[in-house]
């Protein structure tokens, strides 16, 4: 651990890269899957759980944190981390993905969004501004800026407009965070699938000398061939010394694929969120626990694995438990889940650092291909 914020490359393996970020609360071992706590909590999941798993950082929600139980009083309670347990750092994003998803009524300018709650219909306005000084009371340890996210497919002509519009947010949210020794702002480059849009938005971004960078807009519902072609696109013009950080991603696939191109962070909701609707990740790729195939099958989802969600419950009462909607089942789902990304991170960071990377890689997605009912 550090008084500041460091980023140090231990090794890398062709783009593939292993590193670690040293913040006062603790070190983020890198490539790093970042848990989703939106609103508090890892869905499902106690934090020691999330911890003893590997997980060096979680990720809350700006949108979600402001709406309840509010930054404020967030603030007055000590902080995010005293609030839930969790002394290790946080990363929150800005909101803006949210606010353009999930509110109601919303009208943007160059000031910020203005939107309608979707918890009580309330009206809110976010700036640039407001969203680092929320990040600021919930005592965050990565803060990421304001930005409009745009679906796709868009039109060129808005794409650029949001993606300008982001670089203006980005220079305020820069402004406001100031220096916060020990702590990090990150832009977040857009520009949708139009790939000088998005090396427009690097290299400016870049120029703001901040001290990591994502890639955003990306994880929207695009097919994961465009969304290579815009990391590909992207890293070249982002900083070689600084985390990078790919929002919103993704499946085990999507994840082993970026790290190759050079991505160092993620997060995505996919194993929580899985795992609740009976979907488990696994070493033999994906298992649909609801399928009646399993109702009467009593092998583990993985005996080898280390977590006694996989390793000590039956196939057969995973089964039952989801088809009987019992929320244990989606707890054990949830549990296996996460076991299974931070293990994958972990198998990653080590075959970088012995340069086998490429091999670890093609035996994951062999093993992926060969299915659950080969033998393990």
């Amino acid at each position: 651990m550090t008084e500041t914020f460091q980023f140090k490359l231990l090794a890398t393996d062709g783009k593939a890269r292993r590193g670690e970020v040293s913040m006062p609360r603790g070190t983020i071992r890198t490539p790093a899957f970042m848990p989703v706590g939106t609103v508090g909590t890892v869905k499902a999941m106690y934090l020691d759980q999330v911890r003893e798993l590997g997980a060096d950082i979680i990720l809350g929600n700006t949108y979600h944190l402001m709406l309840r139980p509010g930054p404020e009083r967030v603030a007055r309670l000590g902080g995010l981390h005293e609030l839930i347990r969790w002394p290790h750092p946080i990363l929150t994003d800005s909101g803006g993905f949210q606010v353009m998803s999930l509110s109601g009524l919303r009208k943007l300018d160059e000031q910020g969004v203005t939107f309608k709650s979707h918890v009580d219909g309330a009206l809110h306005h976010m700036s640039p501004e407001r969203s680092i000084e929320i990040q600021g009371l919930l005592d965050s340890d990565i803060q990421m800026q304001l930005d409009e996210c745009v679906a796709l497919p868009a039109s060129p002509t808005e794409i650029e407009r949001a993606m300008e519009m982001s670089l203006r947010w980005a220079e305020r949210c820069k402004a406001a965070f100031g220096d916060q020794p020990g702590k990090a702002m990150f832009g977040i480059v857009q520009g949708g699938d139009i790939p000088h849009l998005r090396v427009r938005s690097a290299q400016a971004l870049a120029g703001l000398d901040l001290k990591g960078y994502a890639i955003g807009g990306l994880a929207v519902g695009e097919p994961q061939e465009v969304m290579l072609d815009m990391i590909d696109t992207t890293i070249p013009h982002m900083p070689f010394d600084k985390p990078r950080y790919l929002m919103g991603v993704g499946t085990p696939d999507d994840m082993l694929k970026s790290v190759a191109r050079g991505i160092d962070m993620f997060d995505c909701v996919m194993p929580t969120r899985s795992g609740r609707h009976g979907l488990a990740f696994t070493r033999r790729g994906r298992i649909n626990l609801r399928n009646a195939r399993h109702a009467e099958d009593m092998r583990p989802l993985d005996e080898e694995s280390n977590c006694p969600a996989a390793r000590d419950y039956s196939r057969a009462y995973l089964h039952h438990l989801i088809r009987a909607n019992e929320s244990l089942g989606g707890m054990l789902l949830t549990w296996n889940n996460l076991s299974y990304y931070q293990d994958l991170m972990a198998g990653i960071r080590k075959a970088i650092e012995e340069g086998r990377f490429a091999d670890f890689m093609a035996e994951t997605q062999e093993n992926w291909a060969r299915g659950d009912l080969a033998p393990l």
